[in-house]
C-alpha cells in the first residue's frame, strides 16, 4: 500500500500545482466546480456578459493594455441571473454586464450584487443612469427610434402614432417579447397606464406588415424589399449598417431608409425612449478591485468614445464625439422616465404581449 499512497500524493499535488497555476485563468466555470470562494487573482477579472462578446471586446482590449489586467470573458445569451444564483459564493463572476435595465435590476433585486462607492463613477454617470445605492451603473445608452423609407416624408413621430389606422399594414418589428421592446411597452404603461396601452399594441398588431419577428436590421430590410413603410428599432444598427462596405446586404439596407426619434405624446417632457447596457460589481466577486477598476475604465474618455464609435451607441458621459452617422441624427432628448420606473412594468408588458396575441 505504501507505494499506492506515495503516488497517490504525487497525484494530488500536482493537480494543486495545476490549479494553482491557472488561477481562474481560461474558464471561470472550473473555479465555480469547486468548493468555497473563487479564488482571487490580481492580474484579471471575470466578466459575465449577455452582451455579444465581439461588441465589446475592442474596449476590454484596451481596458488591458491600459491596466494590464487580463479579462476572462464569459457570454451567457440567457439565464445569466439563474447562473450566478446556482454557483452562489462559489461564482467567479466579478462584474455582471447585460444590454437591458431590467434584467440588471433583476440581478440587483435577487441580491446578486454588491454596492460600489466611487467618485470616477459618480462623477461620470448622471444620477438618473445608476441606482442610488451603488449597485448598477449604466454605460451606454441605446434609443428605440423609427426607421422610415427614405422617401416617406417624416419629421417628427410619437409612438403613439404606431397604432394610427393610417399605417395598416405598413409597420415591421421584432418580437413584442424581446426585451427591447418589452421596455417600450413598460414605459408605455407608465406614461399612459396599462389600458390605454392594451388598446395601443392592438392597433400596432393591426397594422404590422407581418409577423413581429426577426431582429432590428430586419426591420431595415424588409423596408427596402418594399413589405412595409415603417418600424421600431434601435438606432445603433442604423450606425453599423450606414458604416458597411459600401454595396454591402447590410449599406444597401442602411441607405434605405431615414431615421426619426419618437416621442410620447402623453408625456409632457418630449423624451425618447432608451435603454442601456450597464453592469455591477457581482456580490461575491474574488476579484473586487479589478471589477472596480474595469467598471471606472468603461466610463473613462476612451471607452466612452470607443462605446460611440464601434458600438455607435450614446456615451452615458457628457462631452464625448458621436459617430458622424449618430450625430446626424440630430441632439437627443432622452424620457425623463426613470429606468427603475420602466423596470418595474416589464411583467405587465409582457403579460399584454402575450394577451394580445402580438407575436401571433
Amino acid at each position: 500500500m505504501q507505494p499506492f499512497r506515495a503516488v497517490r500524493a504525487a497525484v494530488t499535488a500536482t493537480l494543486l500545482l495545476l490549479l494553482a497555476a491557472c488561477g481562474g485563468q481560461g474558464t471561470p466555470d472550473a473555479a465555480a466546480q469547486g468548493t468555497g470562494a473563487a479564488p482571487a487573482d490580481a492580474g484579471e477579472v471575470n466578466l459575465y456578459t449577455t452582451r455579444e462578446p465581439g461588441l465589446i471586446q475592442p474596449l476590454l482590449d484596451a481596458f488591458t493594455a491600459s491596466t494590464g489586467i487580463r479579462v476572462n470573458t464569459v457570454f451567457v445569451r440567457d439565464g445569466l441571473l439563474e447562473r450566478v444564483r446556482a454557483e452562489g459564493e462559489r461564482s467567479p463572476a466579478d462584474v455582471l454586464m447585460t444590454v437591458d435595465t431590467g434584467n440588471l435590476l433583476d440581478l440587483v433585486d435577487d441580491g446578486r450584487t454588491q454596492p460600489v462607492e466611487s467618485a470616477v463613477l459618480a462623477e461620470a454617470i448622471p444620477a438618473h443612469l445608476r441606482g442610488a445605492d451603488g449597485h448598477w451603473f449604466a454605460l451606454s445608452l441605446r434609443d428605440r427610434i423609427l426607421y422610415a423609407a427614405r422617401d416617406l416624408e417624416l419629421d417628427t413621430f410619437t409612438y403613439e402614432e404606431l397604432a394610427d389606422p393610417k399605417w395598416r399594414g405598413r409597420v415591421c418589428i421584432r418580437s413584442g417579447q424581446h426585451p427591447y421592446n418589452t421596455s417600450l411597452i413598460a414605459a408605455m404603461i407608465a406614461h399612459a397606464g396599462a389600458e390605454k396601452t392594451e388598446q395601443w399594441l392592438r392597433g400596432v398588431k393591426a397594422n404590422l406588415a407581418r409577423k413581429a419577428a426577426g431582429g432590428d436590421r430586419d426591420v431595415a430590410r424588409d423596408i427596402l424589399a418594399g413589405i412595409c413603410d415603417i418600424g421600431i428599432a434601435n438606432a445603433y444598427y442604423v450606425g453599423r449598417m450606414k458604416n458597411a462596405e459600401p454595396g454591402s446586404e447590410q449599406h444597401q439596407w442602411g441607405e434605405a431608409i431615414r431615421v426619426v426619434r419618437p416621442t410620447f405624446a402623453s408625456a409632457a417632457d418630449g423624451g425618447t425612449h432608451v435603454n442601456i447596457s450597464g453592469a455591477a460589481v457581482a456580490r461575491h466577486a474574488p476579484n473586487r478591485d479589478n471589477a472596480v477598476k474595469l467598471l471606472e475604465y468603461l466610463v473613462s474618455d476612451e471607452a466612452q468614445s470607443l462605446y460611440a464609435r464601434a458600438n455607435y451607441e450614446y456615451p452615458v458621459k457628457a462631452g464625448v464625439e458621436l459617430d458622424p452617422v449618430v450625430a446626424s441624427f440630430g441632439a437627443m432628448k432622452v424620457d425623463a422616465l426613470p429606468l427603475t420606473e420602466v423596470a418595474r412594468h416589464r411583467r405587465q408588458a409582457s403579460e399584454l404581449v402575450d394577451k394580445v396575441g402580438f407575436d401571433h
